[in-house]
């Protein structure tokens, strides 16, 4: 090809090439015709006026309803025993109405101040909270904020709490005509009226009667701060049932309802800072409802509200609840308190025997059911179920856990050696535990000395030496882990060395629980009082009491089998060892003798027993010294005695049934005589860890401990795990030794640790 042919081919290509130019100008100028700013504009404003027409047919369709949601018949709900037999009827809507006239003023006005600031100015609906509560709805994020008082007045009167968007537009379109037709004052009147404060109360005159026991012209400012507050939840509010979250959130919002009525000039800067909080008073049984029926049907409420159950819809009425309460066992429950505690017990002639408090739970371990219950002394003499209250340290009774993460985690000792029923360890007294997160050096029970145990014997004696060096050794996480798992709560763990010793609270439906998984080989009990509830033709899905294994079984088995020692041969032998049926158990005192435990259990029953000493003026936790005329209450004493009544009582003869345990540990637990404790023991042992083949001889101390608790010369025997001095001295340090609160915190130096009542730990 020549240079004349090149140049043509080159000037044709490049006029081939101008026209796929033009069509990408066109392609563009096509783009912008059909997307230009007036057309996107017009779209916008078209997509508007259908809205605005659509509102407007809504508005001009949707009407004010003749009559409120709730004026339909309403019913009872009736509570039952699995034999059929009622135990109580009630639940039908609490409610009377009273004219605003008869409502203090400045009671008035807190509900304003905690609710809608802008009520006397608003034309009943606020459109930006709307809006939002409609994009939660459609997220599925479930009740938002965001109403105004009319809006909610709305909802309770004509509507329902249905999460729809439909349900949100009727809601606006009835607002802003109810806003139009009625006054401020009318809407107020009605919104105070139909708002559910909690405990079934319905209406400010039903809510002052149950959180005050007055009528609602009898309010005061603080008191009605108060029941404005409960409106944004009523249950997590309620100040008896409230966690300790829930009683911070709701004396916050009673302090923002005060602090807005200053800003509104509802209430003078003078006026507020006198105001002060008051708690409400306990709530009212059900009529005719008393003792342990109370107590009852009232844990059985709030498990069906813990499990999704709307309080408000509940208490409309129409229910049947059925709970897995045995009759018979109830019955021996409440016998074997009276026999073996309340008979003791003379409130006239020794003060302290009226602090003492009671309560128990009956667990099948195979099913999960509770079959029996004792909370105290019944409604209306003492309102606190001890069955649930979570505010008593579990103290000892928290050890077979720490034993279980050490075993289902193959946790080993400072040495390396894995931890068994047979390691050895160092019981001194106060001996300083080596490797934890801080320095810590707990007092045995009475200071006493023991030197080379096993860890069975540490757990027959309870031995706080010994398993404060296990907590460090198994790693405080771990040990908080698998409590948690078994049942315990874990927002009532801090998580630092005297957990160890059972610092946290707990409750005895909660050790039951733990202990009952033991019992079910390591398959998770989450003890279950309702068995059943029917609204109307419709069943409730419940929780399923049992869940899946969370411990391996050969640990579960094991610490079974632990714990047969200790009613074999440990704190709980005198009460509960000459029985006609095996038994595992673990005794528990805490700090200053203010609890005291014995959750034990059968291979068909698991029982939680504890005592609790509170003074019947304000509910302060006291010490259970002197009650019944004697010295101090171990968990081996009044717990263990009914708990062994009752237990007997409960089989009903069926005693012959023996645990079935796959474990490495021996088939019987052998007593363990006992040796003279060293008088010399070592100041520095040297820690080897070395396991025994046998559990080492549990001791029993002569004479006084030496002054500080430390050894003083070198031990025969076995090596302990664990010993040794750590780095930083011995003082207790964060978390510290006390226990004397459900943290455990401040720390103690190990001289000061008698004083702080760590002795009494058992």
């Amino acid at each position: 090809m020549g240079r004349a042919d090149a140049r043509r081919e080159r000037q044709g290509s490049s006029r081939r090439a101008k026209p796929s130019k033009r069509t990408s100008k066109q392609d563009k100028s096509f783009i912008r015709r059909l997307f230009g700013w007036k057309k996107i504009l017009g779209a916008f404003l078209g997509v508007c006026l259908l809205g605005i027409l659509a509102f407007i047919g809504l508005y001009l369709y949707v009407q004010i309803p003749q009559k409120g949601n709730l004026d339909a018949s309403k019913q009872a709900n009736v509570f039952k025993y699995t034999d059929g037999k009622v135990i109580a009827r009630g639940g039908t809507v609490n409610r009377e109405t009273v004219g605003l006239a008869h409502i203090p003023l400045k009671v008035q006005r807190t509900f304003i101040a905690a609710e809608n600031k802008t009520f006397y100015h608003d034309s009943g609906v606020d459109l930006w909270g709307t809006a939002r509560g409609i994009l939660n709805t459609l997220m599925g994020h479930g009740k938002q904020g965001g109403s105004t008082i009319t809006q909610q007045y709305v909802k309770n009167y004509y509507l329902s709490d249905e999460q729809t968007v439909s349900r949100k537009l009727q809601e606006i379109i009835i607002s802003l005509k109810v806003d139009d037709k009625l006054s401020k004052n009318q809407i107020l009147e009605g919104y105070i009226n139909t708002s559910y404060y909690g405990r079934g109360a319905y209406g400010i005159q039903a809510a002052a009667q149950a959180y005050y026991h007055k009528d609602a012209d009898k309010l005061s400012v603080s008191q009605g701060a108060y029941l404005a507050s409960l409106l944004q939840a009523p249950s997590q509010y309620d100040w008896q049932a409230a966690t300790p979250t829930g009683r911070k959130l709701v004396q916050n919002r009673w302090a923002y309802a005060l602090d807005n009525m200053v800003e509104m000039h509802w209430l003078s800067p003078q006026e507020r800072a006198q105001q002060k909080f008051e708690r409400p008073k306990p709530p009212k049984p059900l009529a005719g409802v008393t003792g342990q029926k109370s107590y009852i049907i009232d844990a059985a409420k709030k498990e069906l509200f813990a499990q999704g159950v709307d309080p408000k819809e509940f208490e409309r009425g129409g229910w049947t609840v059925t709970v897995g309460i045995d009759p018979a066992k109830q019955k021996a429950l409440e016998r074997s308190v009276k026999r073996k505690l309340t008979d003791d017990l003379d409130p006239k002639r020794r003060k302290v025997d009226a602090d003492a408090q009671l309560g128990a739970v009956s667990v099948d371990p195979k099913t999960g059911h509770v079959l029996a219950m004792y909370g105290g002394a019944g409604y209306p003499k003492h309102y606190t179920d001890n069955a649930t209250r979570e505010d008593y340290q579990a103290a000892s009774t928290f050890k077979p856990l720490i034993l279980a993460a050490a075993l289902d985690k193959e946790s080993q000792t400072q040495d390396g050696l894995p931890i068994t029923p047979n390691t050895i360890y160092d019981g001194h007294n106060r001996r300083p535990v080596k490797g934890g997160t801080s320095p810590f050096a707990p007092p045995n029970e009475d200071e006493h000395e023991y030197g080379n145990i096993s860890v069975q014997t540490a757990t027959n004696n309870s031995v706080n030496a010994v398993f404060a060096q296990m907590g460090a050794d198994v790693g405080l996480d771990n040990v908080k882990d698998t409590a948690v798992k078994l049942g315990l709560n874990g927002k009532r763990m801090d998580v630092q060395p005297a957990m160890t010793l059972g610092t946290m609270g707990a409750s005895p439906l909660q050790m039951a629980g733990a202990y009952a998984t033991l019992d079910n080989h390591g398959i998770k009990v989450n003890p279950t009082l309702v068995v059943k509830a029917t609204h109307g033709e419709e069943n409730f899905p419940l929780r399923k009491p049992i869940g899946e294994k969370v411990i391996s079984r050969t640990t579960a088995d094991t610490v079974t089998k632990v714990l047969t020692g200790v009613v074999n041969d440990g704190t709980a032998t005198q009460e509960v060892k000459n029985t006609a049926y095996k038994a595992a158990g673990k005794t528990g005192t805490s700090d200053d003798n203010k609890s005291a435990w014995f959750v034990g259990y059968t291979p068909k029953l698991v029982t939680a027993v504890g005592m609790f000493g509170e003074s019947p003026q304000g509910g302060a936790q006291v010490t259970l010294k002197g009650t019944g005329g004697g010295g101090r209450v171990n968990g081996g004493t009044y717990p263990a005695r009914v708990w062994a009544d009752y237990t007997q009582a409960a089989l009903d003869g069926n005693t012959a049934a023996d645990f079935d345990l796959v474990t490495d540990y021996g088939n019987e637990v052998p007593p363990t005589p006992t040796p003279t404790p060293s008088s010399t023991p070592s100041a520095t042992p040297s820690p080897s860890g070395t396991p025994s083949q046998t559990p080492s001889h549990s001791p029993t101390p002569s004479g006084p401990p030496t002054p500080t608790g430390r050894p003083t010369g070198v031990p025969t025997g076995p090596t302990p795990s664990g010993s040794g001095f750590p780095d930083g001295g011995t003082t207790g340090g964060p978390g510290g030794t006390t226990g004397g609160n459900d943290n455990g915190t401040g720390g103690t130096t190990p001289n000061d640790a008698k004083n702080d009542g760590l002795s009494g730990f058992n």
